[in-house]
């Protein structure tokens, strides 16, 4: 097999973080010999996260075997999802901005049973595909606040956000939040766009938005932009565009790229 230098677009802070996590670990377990130092073993997590590297090629490309990439990932996953946010934590920081953006995102998955009707929970039917929902919340200036645990795909937005205590959390902390349709009654301090109205009884077609309307729904849609680009980054880290573990252990592998993406804020 032949290995290549290659690059990737992930900040040196971010490394730095999971260097120096691996480093206490490590000293914790009074580990006396690794075949990687924790920098290089944090760059081969980092390779694996941010551009889905097979464990195959990373044994080749540091010249260790493939047991020993799957042992030095485990690890790491377990340290940097105990260093998520949690809930309370992301609220502390949304009540320190002028407002959040709250999305929904699909993390599509390739490994769930079809036995007994099992992957009927996965399947999005707006996705047209098997995934895991997931709720974002992102601050103004399109950084990453908090990423919740993973839902079954067929939840619905509303439903997941509710779940996971997200509205209720905005609606005792006073904090604004922009939002698309899908969280319609999701309280006062969450915005969404204006619905086309009801059908007119004599045309029996749904009237449409006014002007005025229409303008609100255009300054909506800027604010909910940075939401939109918070988004995309999160499937930039493509072990996330589809995810080949089993989605019951997706939690772990979420909250990982969670810890990596605030430090590179």
């Amino acid at each position: 097999m032949l290995s290549y230098p290659s690059g990737m677009t992930v900040s040196s802070r971010a490394l730095g973080v999971l260097a120096d996590a691996l480093r206490s670990h490590r000293n914790e377990r009074r580990t006396r010999w690794r075949k990687l130092p924790a920098g290089r073993q944090a760059l081969l997590v980092v390779a694996y996260l941010r551009k889905g590297e097979t464990y195959a090629d990373l044994a080749c490309g540091f010249e260790i075997g493939t047991s020993t990439v799957y042992r030095y990932i485990r690890e790491a996953l377990d340290l940097l999802a105990a260093m998520a946010p949690t809930l309370e934590q992301a609220i502390d920081v949304a009540r320190r901005k002028a407002f959040v953006i709250l999305d929904g995102t699909l993390l599509r998955i390739d490994r769930v049973g079809m036995a007994s009707g099992y992957d009927r929970a996965f399947y999005s039917g707006k996705h047209k595909a098997h995934g895991l929902n997931v709720q974002v919340i992102a601050d103004p200036g399109g950084r990453l606040v908090w990423i919740s645990p993973p839902l079954p795909g067929a939840r619905h937005d509303m439903g997941a956000a509710r779940e996971h205590g997200i509205i209720d959390a905005l609606a005792e902390h006073e904090i604004s939040a922009a939002a698309d349709t899908a969280y319609q009654g999701a309280g006062p301090t969450v915005a969404v766009p204006q619905r086309r109205r009801r059908k007119d009884p004599d045309t029996g077609r749904f009237r449409k938005l006014s002007q005025f309307q229409k303008d609100v729904n255009t300054s909506h849609a800027r604010r909910r932009g940075p939401g939109e680009r918070v988004n995309a980054d999160l499937k930039n880290w493509r072990v996330l565009r589809k995810i080949r573990s089993s989605p019951n252990t997706a939690d772990k592998l979420i909250a990982a790229v969670q810890t990596l993406m605030i430090a590179s804020a």
